[in-house]
């Protein structure tokens, strides 16, 4: 399994584009990962940071007699452009609380800590920038950094296909992936693997909201489970350099949380 993630970071590297990146006169548009379910395939110009950083985050679910709700704080991605095709990334949560309840017992259980470091790349083999039709490989892996709470317990690794189409005014896009997901045990590995499809509308040229739904397999030892779920996110920029955003995911089965809302800011430099 060390010798996949390592290969699906060689690959990200080693692959051509398949097409030179169009000229431009100035940097490209702000195309940052937030907010929404699935991945841009956009690349950065080089030389150039986006911060993003997710302000705050919680998710309800409800199974049973059990209510769980999930608070994150702090959930940061570091971008950076390496060249016209390939960025690297760094992400990591800096705090995320956990809260049990077991409404038969009458018990509750409360667990804090950070999250998991994730480095990935991402190379794009036609149009950058995000236009027109845009294609890109994004190898990554998971570091068992965070405590117990939010964190995996053991390294994982998978691979994102992220493609975009540019339809006029409204941009279909499609995030594909495979992955080395971690057992809920916190020990060993197992196959996941699902999609992510949505449509991207451009009401303003600040405003931008996406509507999603994202389907995803897992092959966990303890249990195999399919997650779907329907998303709603808009993305606000003031700046060329800067965006707010916010977001709404619903659960579409019995195997999915019932109810996540977001809100946060990507900052170019």
């Amino acid at each position: 399994m060390r010798r996949f993630a390592i290969a699906l970071f060689l690959s990200g590297i080693s692959m051509p584009a398949w097409a030179d990146p169009p000229e431009t006169a100035g940097p490209r548009d702000l195309c940052p990962d937030r907010p929404g379910l699935g991945t841009p395939a956009c690349t950065l110009d080089a030389g150039r940071v986006v911060v993003e950083l997710g302000l705050g985050d919680w998710t309800h679910d409800r199974t049973g007699p059990m209510r769980t709700d999930t608070i994150l704080a702090g959930d940061a991605l570091i971008r950076i452009g390496l060249n016209d095709t390939l960025e690297a990334q760094i992400g990591w949560t800096g705090y995320g609380r956990v809260r049990t309840r077991d409404m038969a017992a009458g018990t509750i259980d409360n667990a804090s800590g950070t999250g998991d470091v994730t480095l990935a790349l991402r190379r794009n083999f036609i149009n950058p920038d995000g236009s027109g039709v845009s294609i890109a490989a994004m190898p990554y892996a998971t570091l068992p950094s965070g405590g117990k709470a939010i964190g995996a317990g053991d390294w994982g690794a998978g691979l994102l296909v992220p493609m975009s189409f540019d339809l006029g005014g409204v941009s279909l896009a499609l995030s594909p992936e495979i992955d080395a997901a971690v057992d809920s045990d916190g020990k060993g590995r197992h196959l996941g693997y699902g999609s992510v499809v949505g449509l991207e509308f451009s009401l303003t040229d600040a405003l931008s909201t996406s509507t999603e739904i994202s389907i995803h397999r897992d092959d966990d030892p303890a249990g195999h489970t399919t997650e779907a779920l329907a998303g709603l996110s808009a993305g606000w920029q003031p700046s060329k350099d800067l965006q707010f955003d916010i977001g709404l995911n619903i659960g579409l089965n019995a195997t999915s949380p019932d109810t996540e809302l977001y809100f946060g800011i990507a900052r170019r430099f």
